[in-house]
């Protein structure tokens, strides 16, 4: 009985050890996982936040110089929405603001401080061209004018008033016909032909939509004036 109860203690210390012995190793294992763990997570490189692009007045993809006025424009899309005018990050005209209509949209913009002075627009297949006519004849040299057009610009356009937008530096005026799309900024008093001007004509065999081509989009630097 007693050689018995001896080899039952020691088979219950030998127990009893090892078990120590496999907690320890465990114990042993889990802190090494931890502490190698810490170490890798000092040495990996940390992540840095994702750099954000800059953002330039009117979305442009660059700034513009200094002295000059930064814009981005677009025509009408078909009949269904309007064109947009933005300069200097002011959004001067579009559909949100529900001052577009069908034809062609102006906007008439102060030279030297880029302070909107005007805008409004004409109905160019059901409206009158005089009272267009009579608009471009209240602006003061030094103006810039905007254009964009909307649905159709030309049924009404008569040469009268296809001269006076050639006189404010366009190029396109003169074949600008049914449904074409059209942007445009020149000037009151300007030399040159304006290097502003974009024209898509309506094309039943390349347009966008049916019955209207696709929409323009023209960004830029317009020079402030000086004198």
């Amino acid at each position: 009985m007693v050689r018995a109860g001896g080899v039952l203690k020691l088979v219950a210390l030998v127990a009893a050890f090892l078990l120590a012995v496999f907690f320890a190793f465990e114990l042993l294992d889990i802190n090494m996982d931890f502490n190698i763990g810490q170490v890798f997570a000092r040495s990996a490189p940390q992540e840095t936040g994702s750099t954000i692009p800059p953002k330039y007045k009117c979305g442009l993809s660059k700034a513009c110089p200094e002295g000059h006025f930064s814009f981005k424009m677009t025509s009408g899309a078909a009949s269904v929405v309007g064109p947009k005018i933005c300069l200097e990050d002011n959004i001067v005209m579009s559909g949100v603001k529900n001052n577009v209509g069908r034809g062609i949209n102006i906007a008439l913009i102060n030279g030297k401080t880029g302070s909107v002075l005007k805008t409004d627009s004409f109905d160019m297949w059901a409206g009158d061209v005089n009272e267009l006519i009579n608009f471009m004849k209240t602006i003061e040299d030094g103006t810039l004018v905007m254009m964009a057009t909307f649905d159709d610009p030309a049924s009404k356009l008569n040469e009268e008033a296809r001269k006076m937008i050639a006189d404010l530096g366009s190029s396109s005026v003169s074949t600008l016909g049914f449904r074409d799309n059209w942007i445009f900024v020149g000037g009151k008093g300007i030399k040159t032909k304006s290097p502003f001007e974009q024209h898509i004509k309506n094309n039943a065999e390349t347009n966008k939509y049916e019955g209207w081509p696709e929409v323009l989009e023209m960004e830029g630097c317009i020079p402030q004036r000086q004198d």
